[in-house]
């Protein structure tokens, strides 16, 4: 007989294993959501009133980045080259304005997804099934590292990188030198070469650029979190079908009640799809469509200044579009995952032995295949399907916006 002790033990060793498995599946998302205040917060007041304000902050930075600069460009600058070289940044900004709007009006959304990847760990009931989850855990973990990485690293070189190499500059109408501002100031607003305003205004450029792209790597992570995840869910799926008829050792020993879980799982799963679809769709048709735009600018970039043999430059806009193109791969990459896993549930259904069923029993066979057809694709904005053939039509149209920009100027 189990002591009373050694009951409570076993109840905090699975509770620890459970908050272990989903910290796997969601931790480094979880941290870079709650920093910028888009992680679905608690129902208590105090909490509220503390994501409102953080989100107020990070709406305030993102507007001190755009509205100066975009009268800048507007009212100051004559080159044209000068004018392109500042599109790509202003619209970075606003790529970011939309999806940090995007993703906090889908906060209960965002929030039914959380708890619908801890409701699964939670319920676990077979180690195959979990050696499968955890597989998948591990691979999204991993695509969020790369994600992140890949993200601040574009800041680094950008905002911490180029400054330094460029150094102060002499102003031509005054005795002094300043910090030149990555998102230049119209002079209609305020004259940032005064020190210590060029000091400040320049730390809060960068304080802004880091939110930019943590705003840009929250959303790709979450994307590849939740896809992963709905993955995996995928693939237990696909093992029940496979033992459907001969069982498995941790599996139910009657047929009835593995036909009953498959169903109910399929359902759920169908359920969650259309709920990532859903909070997904429209940060996914910003990032489509700012995507191809970007690239195109940065190639722009690359070529203009590495025909100026400016190498810093040149490397820094280098490192900027591998990070871009890296970030919409992984929005078609994952949607690529989803597509075929689908697929391959509709395939396995339909091959299952079913003819070894007796009577009546092969009946719900027939739902099962019916209900594996409906298979779910993640698109952007409900227009294009996010998958490896969009990946490469955003590259070869913003390789010929190059070539016509190439051609104009």
């Amino acid at each position: 007989m189990m002591r009373k002790g050694e009951h409570k033990k076993k109840i905090v060793a699975k509770t620890y294993e459970f908050e272990q498995y989903v910290n796997l599946s969601i931790q480094w998302t979880r941290w870079i959501l709650k920093s910028i205040g888009l992680w679905p917060n608690s129902r208590s007041t105090m909490n509220k009133y503390i994501y409102r304000l953080i989100n107020i902050l990070c709406y305030s930075l993102i507007i001190y980045l755009v509205v100066p600069c975009s009268l800048y460009v507007f009212l100051e600058v004559k080159d044209v080259y000068d004018k392109i070289k500042l599109l790509g940044p202003l619209n970075f900004c606003v790529m970011a304005f939309l999806k940090y709007y995007l993703l906090n009006i889908h906060e209960e959304d965002i929030r039914e997804c959380v708890e619908r990847i801890e409701w699964d760990w939670k319920n676990l009931t077979y180690s195959k099934d979990r050696e499968v989850m955890i597989e998948n855990a591990n691979f999204g973990r991993k695509l969020v590292i790369v994600c992140v990485f890949f993200m601040y690293s574009g800041f680094a070189f950008y905002y911490i990188a180029l400054p330094i190499s460029v150094g102060k500059i002499p102003a031509q109408d005054q005795n002094l030198t300043f910090i030149p501002m990555l998102f230049p100031f119209s002079k209609f607003i305020i004259d940032t070469r005064n020190s210590p305003i060029n000091e400040l205004c320049f730390s809060f450029q960068v304080l802004a650029g880091a939110l930019l792209h943590s705003i840009t790597a929250a959303a790709c992570s979450l994307a590849a979190v939740l896809a992963v995840h709905s993955c995996a869910q995928m693939q237990v799926l696909i093992n029940w079908l496979n033992h459907l008829i001969d069982g498995r050792s941790d599996m139910e020993d009657d047929v009835d009640r593995r036909l009953a879980m498959i169903v109910n799982q399929h359902v759920q799963l169908l359920q969650f799809l259309a709920l990532i679809k859903k909070t997904l769709e429209s940060v996914s048709f910003v990032e489509f469509l700012g995507s191809m735009l970007n690239i195109c600018l940065l190639g722009y970039y690359i070529i203009m200044e590495s025909n100026s043999n400016h190498l810093t430059s040149t490397m820094t806009f280098l490192v900027i579009l591998i990070s871009l193109i890296f970030n919409i791969f992984i929005y078609c990459y994952i949607g690529e995952l989803v597509a075929e896993q689908c697929k391959q549930i509709g395939e396995v259904s339909y091959m299952v032995n079913w003819y070894k069923l007796r009577g009546s029993k092969k009946l719900p066979v027939i739902l099962i295949i019916a209900m594996a057809n409906s298979s779910v694709k993640l698109t952007a904005g409900n227009i294009v399907d996010l998958c490896l053939t969009t990946f490469s039509d955003v590259v070869k149209t913003a390789v010929a916006f190059l070539n016509v920009l190439r051609t104009v100027t």
